[in-house]
């Protein structure tokens, strides 16, 4: 149990901060974001109440569909004493044009949070949320954007570390593109994991088809934080290559840095060339034999992968997306309470 002091200290650091994005918090901080959420799992699962936001409220933005982000977010504010307003860009003035600068002073004034999920433009969403979070009063967590999504990486490596142990110190993690036909999806989780993991020693090596890179300063930020955190990065040619020897993989589809904002469609053509890019069992087995399969949902089933692997007994998809609840509600909790948030590591 840590001291009063202690908590002090992680309140005075947690407390009306924004949460935009993972390279904003030093390692330290991320690691008590984790034990929170190790913490709020504990007492969810025994029933035990934790309502650390009372009466509070916190508006939930949404630019873009979602199921586990919006339903995260509206029962965790639920379990910790607070009530979530779920928005869509449609219903508010937004679509007429009105500001952030508006919106984030407005709606600070009504509440005591702000969340924003804006990520299928490259170039608007965190730019949009930054500016909300310049004007608002209250903490702006970002829900998704085009640059992070600072929630599932969390979560994921909240995941990695209950199947794997604290010390992640050369634990392989293959990120890899893979095809869908459904739509063309963000960018930011692969970009999201890159920037983050090997902060905590882990080496990525990220693959994916030509026309599908990364922007470019995440790759940046990706090997600097390999340095600093004495992890790796780097890409690969192949699916296959990135799989060997991996610990665990996650191979998800994104869309065309190019072409997401002004013609989606194109990406979704472009990727009919590269249908051969599914997680299967074939190339599972280049992986250890023990790896974790990984996918933050939806998947699309029989194209980024088969049956046979996200049902099969190395997948922790459910695992990874029920991890979603207890780090949103970590950051909420932490971010947004005045009180001392008592927990064990």
């Amino acid at each position: 149990m840590l001291t009063t002091s202690t908590i002090e200290t992680r309140k005075a650091s947690f407390a009306g901060r924004d949460w935009l994005t993972t390279q904003d918090w030093t390692n330290a901080e991320l690691e008590t974001m984790l034990d929170v959420s190790a913490d709020l799992k504990r007492k969810f699962k025994a029933r035990i109440p934790h309502r650390y936001l009372p009466d509070q409220t916190i508006f939930l933005m949404f630019f873009d569909k979602s199921t586990r982000t919006r339903n995260s977010f509206e029962a965790g504010m639920t379990q910790l004493g607070g009530h979530a307003h779920f928005l869509t860009a449609d219903v508010m003035q937004v679509s007429h044009g009105e500001s952030p600068k508006d919106t984030g002073i407005i709606l600070s004034s009504y509440g005591h949070g702000i969340a924003i999920r804006h990520d299928l433009i490259p170039g608007e969403g965190h730019a949009y949320m930054r500016e909300v979070a310049r004007w608002a009063d209250v903490p702006v967590i970002n829900m998704q954007c085009d640059v992070d999504h600072p929630c599932q990486t969390l979560a994921d490596l909240m995941t990695i570390r209950e199947k794997r142990g604290r010390n992640l110190r050369g634990l392989k993690v293959a990120v890899s593109w893979a095809y869908a036909p459904s739509y063309a999806k963000p960018l930011s989780v692969p970009q999201g994991l890159i920037m983050l993991l090997p902060r905590f020693g882990i080496d990525v090596v990220l693959a994916h088809p030509p026309e599908y890179g990364l922007m470019p300063d995440t790759f940046e930020t990706a090997r600097e934080n390999a340095v600093g955190g004495h992890g790796s990065f780097r890409v690969a040619g192949s699916m296959e290559e990135a799989f060997h020897d991996a610990d665990v993989v996650i191979p998800k589809s994104w869309g065309c840095l190019d072409t997401m904002g002004t013609n989606p469609a194109e990406s979704l053509r472009i990727a009919r060339q590269y249908t051969n890019w599914i997680c299967d069992a074939e190339r599972m087995k280049v992986a250890r034999p023990d790896a974790l399969y990984m996918h933050p949902l939806p998947a699309d089933r029989g194209n980024e992968v088969t049956d046979e692997v996200i049902d099969g007994p190395n997948s922790v998809v459910y695992a990874e997306a029920e991890n979603r609840l207890h780090t949103a509600k970590a950051i909420m909790a932490l971010t947004m309470s005045e009180r001392e948030i008592d927990y064990e590591r």
